[in-house]
């Protein structure tokens, strides 16, 4: 008797949407093509490129109509949006920006990475004492 094993199917990008509504996150075309999946205040745009399913950028909390990304900043996070609005990161917005991103994974047939899992990861680092490194030698106080 000869045993097969299932191929595995991936799914095209209209089932992962449809996958996501299932799920009870609120989908919804974005300008360009995209299409922005949220569920209460956090939100992440996908794209469809080449047939296949793209993400632009990590998940964020909604701040009017524009998703402001995780900067840690050495002693605070907060959320920053595009055009520069600030908002501060509170432990609520932490936990569920955590488990808004860990729902959307497994609703779209990702892995979740172990560093990942751990906790919410930043978009962006800026610390104060890393400010130019790779410019060379930042200037000193005393030479502004």
């Amino acid at each position: 008797m000869f045993f097969r094993r299932e191929r595995p199917k991936t799914p095209t990008f209209q089932e992962r949407l449809e996958n996501l509504k299932r799920q009870g996150f609120t989908v919804a075309q974005a300008a360009g093509g995209a299409y922005r999946v949220s569920r209460g205040n956090c939100a992440i745009d996908l794209a469809q490129r080449d047939g296949d399913l793209h993400i632009g950028e990590r998940a964020g909390i909604l701040v009017g109509n524009e998703i402001a990304r995780l900067v840690d900043g050495g002693y605070q996070k907060l959320f920053r949006t595009a055009t520069g609005k600030v908002k501060p990161a509170l432990a609520e917005d932490l936990k569920a920006l955590h488990d808004f991103e860990e729902d959307v994974k497994e609703g779209l047939g990702q892995t979740t990475l172990y560093n990942e899992a751990l906790g919410t990861v930043s978009t962006f680092y800026l610390y104060d004492r890393v400010k130019d490194r790779d410019r060379g030698v930042p200037k000193r106080a005393w030479e502004q």
